[in-house]
């Protein structure tokens, strides 16, 4: 996994053989507490979904200690998994190794990511509207309150207002507008 300071950032990684790895809403809750404990101190969050077999976060590396921030994201996965594995009477890994980074090295790139993000529930038909999937940052956009720390200023920023947002977020990407390197990335 690479990771430089000052850069943004797709993070993402998926469950071994389609796994469900979200299986109570305690579980979402359990995951974002030990990412704002571990992951949130290092890196500006601007956007994420967790998904049943998957998660995705937009981040910018703000700490200088990059190898820390991973040491701290393998140990997010890890303490997470103990806990399922407990819970689930389950042994073994339930991520797949390595969690991928993408670089985002273009505002367009950066807000057609983060609809791409916040998209996952409609694209896997688990809701049929952004607001109702309570395990992303679409609904802290929205103004339903903050789960972790999230800096929007990026977001809102390149749209003008919030109003703005909501409503290019609404309209589904078309996948033709998805950069090649996103295509049939996670898309359940």
């Amino acid at each position: 996994m690479i990771l430089e300071t000052g850069k943004f950032y797709h993070l993402y990684n998926r469950s071994n053989n389609g796994e469900t790895v979200f299986k109570e809403e305690r579980n979402y809750r359990f995951f974002l507490e030990k990412y704002k404990r571990l992951v949130s101190p290092s890196v500006e969050t601007v956007a994420y979904c967790l998904m049943p077999t998957h998660f995705h976060f937009c981040i910018k590396v703000t700490t200088t200690e990059t190898d820390r921030l991973k040491h701290n994201i393998g140990i997010l996965l890890s303490s997470y998994t103990k806990a399922i594995n407990k819970q689930s009477l389950r042994h073994g890994s339930l991520f797949q190794q390595h969690s991928k980074t993408i670089e985002v090295d273009q505002l367009s790139y950066l807000i057609t990511l983060c609809h791409y993000i916040h998209q996952n529930p409609l694209r896997a038909g688990i809701v049929f509207r952004l607001r109702d999937w309570p395990h992303s940052s679409y609904p802290d956009y929205a103004g339903g309150g903050t789960s972790i720390p999230l800096n929007s200023e990026y977001l809102l920023t390149a749209f003008g207002d919030r109003i703005s947002f909501i409503r290019e977020s609404n309209e589904l990407i078309d996948r033709k507008s998805v950069p090649y390197r996103m295509r049939g990335r996670y898309d359940r």
